[in-house]
């Protein structure tokens, strides 16, 4: 189950959002583009930038097949569920990752170009600097939880504008919404490429802790945008939100903060446990919460998107249940002693 502050971390769920205007990459609106949050799935954006450099310069090609370890067949939901010793083609990590976000097919490829995911986050970090992503540190390939992760909106679209210009060739690979795998169809979980004319890309995230993170891009008459939202509190809102920040961005207008705040606003429940978690304190010193911790420092679990994981979110926060008092039976009489045994 989570819990509410289980890790103290200099990331936050707080509201971000960014759209910046691709040709001269004027930025129209930035609302808290700079602050620190959990970067949850978007960081298989570099997962995916580091694969396809790879394939670039003929380290990994698509058709490859990669070994599957038991560490990355034990990687929580959502995933592809492969097992421990079977193999997967690159292009089906690359499609389950953008479609799914499969965190065993993260894996995966990590492992298949560092040796180990601890290596391959080391290249992840590193490249990181090398785009200019200041703010951000990968703890894992997928973005599972982490108190060790965090990014900003402003360095996620560098990412995903760098996705783009460097590898154009395989930018078709973000507007993929379901994919066939093993006899079974895969289907996404970006919702909004089938209500936003234009868009086509990039990559969805939610944990508990960043609440519900998009990286979108979108062309219109031939003029695209790249936009970030980030501490969504819903997938519904955080959508909404990105749709009017495109519709501001092609007018060339900025989208008030107001309404950036409103599609981050908590639920009481969340409010209450965020409250909680601030009493906590370690060694004497009070811990800095997250809005609601996605996993404890044991399970570290990955919750699937939408109505559902707000339940378990919103279960997950509420205080302790009032006790109900046992009902005291009267003993039973002995049994006769020809009835025992």
């Amino acid at each position: 189950m989570s819990v509410a502050g289980s890790f103290a971390s200099v990331a936050h769920a707080g509201y971000a959002a960014i759209v910046i205007n691709d040709a001269d990459g004027q930025v129209i609106t930035a609302v808290n583009a700079d602050e620190p949050n959990h970067p949850a799935s978007l960081a298989k954006m570099m997962t995916l930038y580091l694969a396809f450099q790879a394939i670039q310069n003929g380290t990994l090609k698509m058709d490859q097949e990669l070994p599957v370890s038991s560490w990355a067949a034990a990687k929580a939901p959502t995933k592809l569920d492969l097992r421990n010793g079977q193999t997967i083609t690159v292009e089906d990590c690359v499609l389950g990752m953008i479609t799914k976000s499969a965190n065993d097919a993260a894996t995966v490829v990590a492992e298949g170009l560092g040796g180990s995911e601890g290596h391959f986050v080391e290249m992840m970090n590193a490249q990181a600097q090398l785009l200019g992503m200041s703010n951000t540190h990968f703890a894992n390939a997928s973005g599972l939880p982490d108190p060790e992760d965090s990014t900003t909106a402003r360095d996620m679209s560098k990412l995903a504008m760098a996705l783009y210009h460097n590898f154009p060739q395989y930018s078709h690979y973000f507007s993929t919404k379901d994919f066939m795998f093993r006899g079974r169809l895969v289907r996404g979980h970006n919702n909004l490429m089938d209500k936003y004319p234009g868009m086509d890309g990039l990559k969805t995230g939610f944990t508990n802790a960043s609440g519900f993170n998009l990286a979108s891009t979108a062309v219109k008459d031939g003029h695209r945008l790249f936009s970030v939202v980030m501490g969504g509190r819903t997938a519904g809102s955080r959508d909404k939100l990105m749709a009017r920040l495109l519709d501001d961005g092609f007018d060339n207008q900025e989208t008030p903060a107001e309404l950036v705040a409103q599609a981050g606003e908590r639920p009481a429940a969340t409010a209450v446990a965020s409250t909680k978690a601030r009493r906590t304190t370690k060694g004497g010193v009070a811990t800095k919460a997250t809005a609601v911790a996605d996993a404890s420092s044991t399970s570290r679990r990955h919750h699937r998107r939408g109505a559902k994981t707000e339940a378990v979110a919103s279960a997950a926060t509420c205080s302790k249940k009032r006790r109900v008092p046992r009902v005291r039976h009267p003993p039973r009489a002995p049994r006769p002693p020809q009835a025992r045994r």
